[in-house]
């Protein structure tokens, strides 16, 4: 009989909540409550439970993943007649401002630490690939900070080409939210690490056009795995908006803040000025650089209105 509606071909293969959680039953959780609080990221609820259902499948596939990596990496030395020094296992986490990208990088670190076979496992932010505010300033593009075009591209990629190549003390800059800005002279050092987690906004970028019969690498040919982290443009707009009015009352009145000057705006101004914020530069960026990159990704994380993970979709090989 013939299938008048066939599912659509897709590369992915998609599980709800309940089918991903039971892909990993036998497998330990080794966080606890303490653990998962300290990881947690500003306005980014997420508890134990959320933890046991959505990364400890996460963190066994990850396992499995750089495992099986690793035996291709030796097969391709025994075959070069070379001595395999190893390469660290490099994985990149995507999506939007305010989505949890960072807490799912943290957990990930956490997580990926446990197992026997990768206690050193590091984690850079891009944040800290930003150019410095005042050649922000200097190029006229300081409202498009976190756009593409902010970011020292070669800079990172030299970063990235150095780590896969297993050099020793390879130096990343460090970025301060607080100040909004690149400290100067220091340096964040990554040393030969079992597995690189990379977090930021672009990361899944595609390479730049470039002249005919040049070639360019984009930050993503360095990924051995992606995680893009995903929910509907509304829900993260929300998600804003509460971590605005949250940073209001914390980090934005604390001296030598950037944003000091919004520390005593009223409930109303302050959701204003976040929503015009949101509007004017992280959901154009959303829309027109990061939310094009999901489907670039290896795995992709669908959080609901509450910041639970409903769904996965993982690539299929």
């Amino acid at each position: 009989m013939t299938d008048h509606n066939p599912t659509p071909a897709s590369p992915y293969v998609d599980l709800d909540r309940a089918a991903w959680r039971r892909l990993s039953e036998s497998t330990p959780l080794p966080l606890t409550d303490d653990d998962v609080t300290r990881l947690a990221g500003l306005g980014d609820p997420i508890d134990l439970a959320e933890v046991d259902a959505i990364y400890r499948p996460l963190s066994r596939l990850l396992n499995l993943y750089i495992g099986a990596t690793r035996q291709l990496n030796r097969a391709t030395s025994t075959f070069l007649h070379e001595e395999s020094g190893g390469t660290p296992y490099v994985i990149g986490v995507a999506g939007s401002v305010a989505v949890g990208k960072s807490t799912t990088a943290r957990i990930l670190r956490e997580m990926l630490a446990r197992w026997p076979d990768t206690p050193r496992v590091e984690l850079i932010t891009t944040d800290g690939f930003l150019l410095p505010n005042e050649e922000l300033e200097r190029r006229g593009i300081m409202d498009r900070k976190g756009f593409p075009e902010s970011y020292d591209r070669r800079a990172l990629i030299r970063f990235l080409t150095k780590v896969k190549a297993g050099r020793g003390q390879v130096h990343a800059p460090v970025y301060d939210h607080l100040t909004y800005n690149i400290v100067p002279g220091e340096r964040q050092s990554v040393n030969r690490p079992d597995v690189l987690i990379v977090e930021g906004l672009n990361v899944l970028q595609p390479a730049r056009h470039q002249p005919e019969g040049m070639s360019s690498l984009a930050v993503s040919d360095f990924f051995d795995f992606s995680i893009y982290v995903d929910a509907k443009t509304s829900h993260i707009r929300s998600w804003y908006v509460d971590r605005f009015l949250s940073l209001r009352d914390s980090a934005f009145a604390k001296p030598g803040s950037f944003f000091r000057r919004y520390a005593n705006l009223n409930d109303a101004q302050a959701i204003a000025t976040a929503e015009s914020i949101w509007e004017s530069i992280n959901e154009p960026n959303l829309t027109e650089n990061i939310l094009p990159t999901r489907s670039r990704a290896t795995l992709v994380m669908t959080k609901d209105a509450d910041h639970s993970v409903r769904r996965v979709r993982l690539r299929k090989l």
